[in-house]
């Protein structure tokens, strides 16, 4: 897959990606990720991406010309807007995403983008939560992140995906490892007998436990 990434604040996102997981994809071909600054597609004087909005209001908002320019210079891609105005994040969304070859994200700063650029040139607004963040960056890194790992060879474990937090509409129940006992705790017996069946059934279990106390939300949804 490849991802080209516009925002004001390249540095912002470099160095993240440069560890673990994605960095490995990159080094195996599995992934490709360019960092394209914003001001480099300014052709006024003084290198301004924003300006005042019209109706007025308390910050700035990026101009459409640099946007368009550099949208213009990464296309074609399936393009993506990092809005609090956006759809939610989701991992079912994700998957989607990860099937596409090419990916473009517009990082928003200020007040945001020309709403023009999105009525035009964006395929999808897409939020990481009900909050503001300062800009598009981190949501951006956040959902790279999100997407690269259910990208097929990216995971050392491809079963990693099918057992984890709602690959099937629940919460990931509990994890244990050595030692055995922990602060007077001690590991289920059941994940010390190896009977297979019993321990998918205990954890699927667990999962349903564990979804009912922290995202009940969730079982509304399935049960809808």
């Amino acid at each position: 897959m490849k991802i080209d990434v516009i925002t004001l604040f390249p540095e912002a996102i470099k160095n993240p990606l440069d560890f673990s997981i994605i960095s490995r994809a990159k080094k195996q071909g599995l992934l490709e990720i360019n960092l394209h600054n914003l001001y480099d597609f300014a052709e006024n004087k003084h290198k301004k991406v924003d300006d005042y909005p019209y109706g007025g209001g308390p910050g700035m908002v990026i101009r459409p010309e640099p946007l368009h320019l550099a949208i213009k210079s990464l296309s074609p891609g399936y393009i993506i807007y990092l809005t609090p105005q956006g759809s939610l994040l989701t991992q079912d969304l994700a998957k989607g995403l990860a099937e596409k070859e090419h990916l473009i994200f517009i990082c928003g700063h200020y007040e945001g983008i020309d709403e023009r650029v999105i009525e035009r040139f964006v395929d999808l607004e897409l939020s990481v939560g009900d909050f503001v963040a300062t800009g598009g960056d981190i949501p951006c890194l956040l959902v790279i992140d999100v997407v690269a790992r259910l990208i097929p060879g990216v995971l050392g474990n491809p079963e990693s995906i099918e057992i984890e937090s709602f690959s099937d509409g629940y919460l990931e129940g509990p994890q244990y490892t050595r030692p055995s006992e922990f602060e007077g705790i001690k590991v289920p017996e059941i994940l010390l007998s190896g009977n297979h069946k019993k321990i998918k059934e205990w954890r699927k279990e667990k999962a349903l436990e564990k979804t009912r106390k922290n995202r009940p939300d969730l079982l509304e949804i399935k049960e809808a």
